[in-house]
């Protein structure tokens, strides 16, 4: 039986879901009325809940506090416009990385960069385990080398590329919504669809490709199969599961 370990901060995803029938009569702001609530595990808990939705064998190791930092979106029922967000202070402590078990067949760093994992934590890491996939909002550098694999989005490969050298090229994998991703510089095309919301997309990506990965021990394979997961989640409300 191969196991899979999730390592990462993590919040509890809150979605208020609204009717918005009037202004208020003071400022010129929309009245909101509550018609429901939706609540589940956010950031590596949603990575978490996404791997279990497609294989049993998985286990997290996050703060403990994880249930009492919460993001919460306000949104229009009708539309699924969001109207704002409020996000509750992230007192995270660092994790205890000698207490780390590493009998697992594939880590993933679902690295929000909240306080949890510094990057020395996540170079110690990488060191101790040799298929590591990485999902990070840190700028990267050196400390990321001996990741197996590195996930990130649009927006942190802009922030990183000029510091990704030839230790890391070939490692990342760059999303780009819409338009895919890029590996190895070879494009990743995706097929249109609705998007409802795009919250968690990148969980359930990062989801897809470790456990297709683990089943296939192909990497073009599991781009595909994340891609296909990604595009699944977006069509529905709020942070969802594949």
């Amino acid at each position: 039986m191969k196991r899979i370990l999730v390592i990462g901060e993590s919040c509890r995803d809150v979605f208020v879901y609204c009717e918005a029938k009037r202004l208020c009569p003071d400022i010129p702001v929309p009245v909101l009325n509550e018609v429901d609530r939706v609540e589940t595990g956010g950031m590596a808990k949603n990575v978490h809940r996404n791997i279990l939705s497609l294989y049993k064998h998985c286990d997290i190791i996050t703060n403990k506090n994880w249930s009492d930092i919460t993001k919460t979106r306000y949104v229009h029922t009708g539309t699924n416009h969001t109207f704002f967000r409020v996000d509750s202070s992230h007192n995270i402590e660092p994790i205890t990385i000698s207490e780390i078990c590493y009998d697992y067949d594939i880590v993933v760093i679902s690295d929000y960069n909240k306080g949890f994992l510094s990057e020395d934590d996540i170079k110690k890491i990488c060191s101790k385990h040799s298929l590591v996939f990485l999902d990070t909002k840190k700028v990267l550098g050196p400390w990321a080398n001996d990741a197996a694999y590195i996930k990130i989005n649009n927006y942190e490969y802009n922030n990183s590329k000029q510091y990704i050298d030839s230790a890391l090229r070939d490692k990342v994998i760059h999303t780009h919504g819409e338009h895919g991703c890029i590996f190895r510089e070879k494009k990743y095309p995706v097929k249109k669809v609705e998007v409802r919301d795009t919250s968690g997309a990148g969980d359930s990506f990062i989801s897809g490709l470790i456990v297709e990965y683990l089943k296939t021990n192909d990497i073009e394979k599991s781009i595909m199969f994340a891609n296909k997961c990604a595009s699944t989640v977006v069509t529905k409300k709020g942070v969802a599961v594949i």
